[in-house]
Order: structure tokens, then C-alpha cells, then sequence
């Protein structure tokens, strides 16, 4: 999953790509939109034809990623065979595996949204609920196959799940390295932490 903007294809697209990379090498509050700009390979007042302000033009970049990541957890789940267990790890994986596809994506998301008080505030974040409602499904499916626990509401599960992704992705991100192995054993730490405890026992 490359964030790096290209100079060909959609301008907006470009600039989105742009704002993802330079928030995170320069941080929310620091970062001016002519650096976006430039690094898009636009001019600066370009950005004003389709943002209103910064704030809009992170929330535009947090809804287009979460966008992308919403599609490749619906095409990954579906190639993925097996019980709920498996596919709960499917999510905890690809979660995980951002810190090495894609770290600037991966620090935007875990250290620069929360930057925005109006993200944090006034955003609805449908995008954000969409990701957490393809993982409440993969519990009700196993809910209802007897693979995992009835006695756990499906939306507070996946809300505890996403608040320790969130917090590995994280430590991962502040890391100077990070190699498959080392999101392997995060993977499996999660994995015993949280997916073992909903299975029927």
C-alpha cells in the first residue's frame, strides 16, 4: 500500500497522498499546507479548490485511507478460509503489517488525528465505523457458527480489540525498526489476549 503521490493521475488524489506524508514527517500542528503543496507538486492555492482549511484536508486524508483500508479488509476476509478465529486474525495481521506497508499511513493514523480537536470532536468518522462493523460481522458469524463466546456483545469486543490495535500499531510506529517477526509476535500476543478469550469454551 504506497502513499508516496505521484505526478501523474488525479490531482486530489495526489495531494491526499501528499498530506498523509507530510503530517507525518512534521507533525499535525507544524506542518504548513505549502508543504503539502509541494509535495504533491501543486501550487500552494491549488489545495483551497478542494479543502477548506487543514482540518478539512486531514479529515479528507483520514476518510480516502480508511476508505482504502475498508476495501482490503473486505477482499482479504473473503479470500480468507475457515472458522471467525481465523479471519479475526486476518484483521489483527493487517492491521498490524501498516507499520511495515505503509509507516506513514500507520502514524497518521495512531499519533497525527489526534492533533485535530476538530477531528477528535466534530467528526462524525463513518469511515472509522465501517472498519469496526466488518469486525463486529466476523464476530457475529462465529457468534452464530458456536466457534465463539454468546455472551459478549460483538460492538464492545471489537471496541476493546481496536483500542489494543491501536495501541500496537503505536509502539510499533514509534519503533526505529520493525520487521515482519517482530508484527508476528504482536500478531500472536493479540491473538492469545483477545481472540482465545472469545472462543466457546
Amino acid at each position: 500500500m504506497a502513499d508516496t503521490p505521484k505526478r501523474g493521475g488525479d490531482k486530489r488524489e495526489r495531494i491526499l497522498a501528499a498530506a498523509v506524508k507530510t503530517f507525518a514527517k512534521s507533525g499535525f500542528y507544524n506542518a504548513k499546507v505549502s508543504e503539502v503543496a509541494s509535495a504533491a507538486g501543486v501550487a500552494d492555492g491549488t489545495i483551497y479548490l478542494y479543502f477548506k482549511n487543514k482540518d478539512d484536508l486531514l479529515i479528507s486524508a483520514f476518510e480516502d485511507r480508511m476508505q482504502m483500508l475498508n476495501e482490503r479488509l473486505r477482499q482479504e476476509l473473503s479470500r480468507t478460509e475457515g472458522s471467525a478465529v481465523t479471519k479475526l486474525r486476518k484483521c489483527l495481521q493487517l492491521h498490524l503489517l501498516l507499520a511495515i506497508e505503509a509507516p506513514d499511513l500507520a502514524e497518521f493514523i495512531t499519533v497525527e488525528l489526534r492533533q485535530s480537536s476538530k477531528f477528535i470532536k466534530e467528526y462524525d468518522n463513518q469511515k472509522f465505523h465501517e472498519y469496526l462493523a466488518i469486525v463486529v460481522e466476523v464476530i457475529k458469524e462465529g457468534q452464530s457458527r458456536g466457534e465463539l463466546r454468546g455472551d459478549m456483545e460483538p460492538w464492545i469486543a471489537t471496541r476493546a480489540l481496536f483500542g489494543a490495535l491501536d495501541e500496537m500499531l503505536l509502539a510499533l510506529v514509534l519503533r526505529k525498526e520493525v520487521t515482519p517477526q517482530l508484527v508476528e509476535s504482536r500478531v500472536a500476543a493479540l491473538e492469545r489476549l483477545f481472540v482465545d478469550g472469545l472462543r466457546q469454551r
